[in-house]
């Protein structure tokens, strides 16, 4: 079954093109089926390249879901249009009193910043507690990962002495949790951050468990145990070229960052980048909406509150 997303978001078009299956409001309201609610807190400068990037991951499962998408603030985007952010985004106060199968919230590019220092933190704050009420599952990207491992767990980052860029071999820690169904024992993802949660302090934490890690990248999938939350450190949303992207800006800004790792054949940046984790991004997203999201949700959504995800 497809994404349900406006005809008219440029991801739609971009979609098809790729013989990805979208719905149209108009004949996803002819059909007699309850699609899952999926809500997207979009944090990142350029909107539409992350919509198209989390929409096509979503769409790769037999589930229909209608996604809408929720801004931080009203305030002009440097990097996407006005007209954009007015036809296809929506406020909090707007949709503060729904309740969702699904909200994912992505990362930001806020680098070195302390989280008191973001100028919207109390609002991050405000909808990660509204999250534990109105939606029966959160998934936490990058940035968005840490503020709320630090938000409902108190577990601070520590600032690497540079910057972790490149794809990296990773290893899940269990073999029978359900999101982790059809994962091999190793896969690759990308990264891109200078933060780290400490790896100990997350094992050893009561509430959480670390399900996938690496030697370089340190922890990468953790859930909390009442299955409720799902943090995601890396970017298994990431196309071939981003990486290539972020590491040509930060040249162009004269910021000397290393070549990314084990991305480019030889470490040439002169070399199309070579990508390897996108399958492993596809299964991460498909098993979260089945086993998260779709098998834990009631079906009528005003009976969220006080709703409990059964444990695996």
């Amino acid at each position: 079954m497809p994404v349900r997303i406006p005809n008219r978001l440029p991801a739609s078009s971009i979609l098809r093109s790729e013989n990805i299956f979208v719905i149209s409001d108009e004949r996803a309201d002819s059909q007699d089926i309850r699609p899952l609610k999926l809500l997207i807190l979009n944090l990142m400068p350029n909107k539409i390249e992350t919509e198209t990037q989390l929409l096509r991951l979503l769409a790769n499962t037999p589930l229909q879901v209608d996604v809408e998408l929720l801004r931080i603030h009203n305030r002009p985007s440097k990097h996407t249009s006005s007209d954009h952010m007015d036809a296809f985004y929506r406020d909090f106060e707007a949709i503060k009193n729904n309740n969702y199968d699904g909200l994912i919230i992505t990362g930001a590019p806020l680098g070195n910043l302390e989280f008191e220092q973001v100028d919207y933190w109390p609002q991050i704050c405000d909808i990660i507690e509204w999250s534990q009420r109105h939606a029966t599952s959160v998934l936490f990207l990058c940035w968005a990962a840490h503020a709320a491992l630090y938000h409902l767990y108190d577990t601070k980052r520590y600032l690497r002495e540079e910057k972790i860029s490149g794809v990296f071999r990773h290893r899940r820690l269990h073999g029978h949790i359900p999101l982790l169904r059809g994962f091999d024992d190793e896969f690759w993802v990308p990264h891109s951050r200078f933060a780290q949660v400490s790896l100990d302090k997350l094992k050893a934490h009561n509430e959480l468990q670390v399900l996938a890690e690496s030697d370089e990248a340190g922890a990468y999938l953790i859930m909390s145990k009442d299955n409720r939350n799902l943090f995601v450190t890396g970017h298994p949303e990431y196309t071939r070229t981003t990486l290539q992207d972020e590491y040509r800006r930060d040249l162009g800004q004269g910021l000397a960052p290393t070549i990314p790792t084990n991305y480019y054949p030889g470490d040439d940046p002169t070399q199309p980048p070579f990508a390897r984790w996108h399958a492993h991004g596809a299964l991460l997203f498909s098993n979260w909406l089945n086993y998260c999201v779709y098998q834990q949700t009631p079906f009528d959504l005003s009976a969220m509150q006080g709703f409990t995800p059964m444990e695996s």
